[in-house]
């Protein structure tokens, strides 16, 4: 039996027990349609499919790309761009396999008239509109929303309802003020569904899941894996995703192993590596000065590293391994990256 000392490195590592830990208690806070899972967060429709397994069948998508992957592995049956588009060739795409594809129901998020009429002249049915609700990001303004969305009937769409991210609210350490900001982002959201209409308000991430009693569906994709930043907030998920190092180089005060920028993401601060203190990463090496008392590390030895941010780490490679204990389950592509 192969070991997982015996894989190359650098490699995304995928804790078996701690992956099914987090699905599952997931679908029992926010089960079925309750929760439309990010695949931003992975890009992976293996994953997706334990996600499906756990009943989850709708799923929010960031790119065309991972729109049309899903569609082509029969993966969710409701599929959400939720990210304005105006390439009108591969919304031309997303609508082809809609139509080919029975039971499939393709959506699109819209802030503007020019996304609608993308929307339109790729033969899309259905959008949301995406309402600015904090984040300087994406999404109109809350008061232009039922403007938007009467625009966009006129031109033969059906708006199904409302969107809006409080990503700029998932850090918040304070439970009682990020209650306070979560709710004054939803009531903007709520007001602005009252213009639109539909029977959908979509929001929320793995940061904020657990305060959206007013939403029809929250939006949490990174709780399925985890990573060292949502690890410092008061959540019921495991970290389950590593990168599989190897120690490359080792000195009198610290010790060098082969993960690096171009394998984590650092848009969050640096990895972690246990009972160790990370200095810092380049193109190929992550330095490390080992905790004391934690023993000599020896060249050859294997170590996992904790990304700080799961979503572009994944983005950096091309397959992740499923483990328990150190046997490797499985090998699953991480085929929705890329656009």
């Amino acid at each position: 039996m192969p070991s997982i000392h015996d894989l190359p490195t650098p490699l995304p590592i995928v804790d078996a027990d701690a992956l099914q830990h987090n699905l599952a208690t997931m679908a029992a806070l926010r089960p079925g349609t309750r929760l439309r899972p990010h695949v931003k967060a992975h890009k992976c429709t293996s994953l997706a499919a334990e996600q499906v397994r756990h009943g989850h069948l709708g799923f929010t998508c960031a790119t065309p790309r991972e729109v049309m992957g899903m569609a082509a592995a029969g993966v969710g049956n409701d599929l959400l761009l939720a990210n304005e588009t105006l390439d009108v060739h591969r919304l031309t795409q997303m609508a082809d396999i809609e139509r080919a594809t029975p039971g499939l129901r393709i959506t699109v998020a819209v802030d503007s008239e020019a996304t609608v009429d993308a929307a339109v002249d790729a033969g899309i049915k259905e959008v949301l509109i995406d309402v600015n609700i904090g984040l300087p990001r994406c999404g109109c303004s809350p008061s232009q929303a039922g403007r938007l969305a009467d625009y966009a009937r006129r031109r033969g769409l059906s708006v199904r309802g409302t969107m809006g991210y409080e990503g700029h609210l998932m850090m918040v350490l304070d439970p009682i003020e990020q209650k306070a900001k979560v709710d004054a982002a939803v009531d903007l959201l709520m007001a602005a569904h009252t213009d639109v209409g539909g029977e959908l308000v979509s929001s929320g991430g793995t940061g904020t899941f657990h305060l959206h009693d007013r939403v029809d569906e929250v939006q949490a994709g990174s709780y399925a894996l985890m990573d060292t930043q949502y690890g410092t907030r008061d959540q019921p998920f495991r970290q389950a995703l590593f990168i599989w190092s190897t120690v490359i180089s080792v000195s009198k005060d610290w010790a060098v192993c082969d993960a690096g920028l171009k394998s984590l993401s650092m848009d969050h601060g640096n990895p972690s590596i246990a009972d160790a203190t990370v200095w810092f990463c380049s193109d190929e090496h992550i330095t490390f000065a080992p905790s004391a008392g934690t023993g000599a590390l020896k060249v050859g030895q294997r170590i996992a590293v904790s990304p700080a941010h799961v979503d572009p780490t994944l983005a950096l490679h091309d397959r992740m391994v499923v483990f328990r204990g150190e046997t490797p389950l499985d090998e699953w592509p991480i085929d929705l990256r890329g656009w």
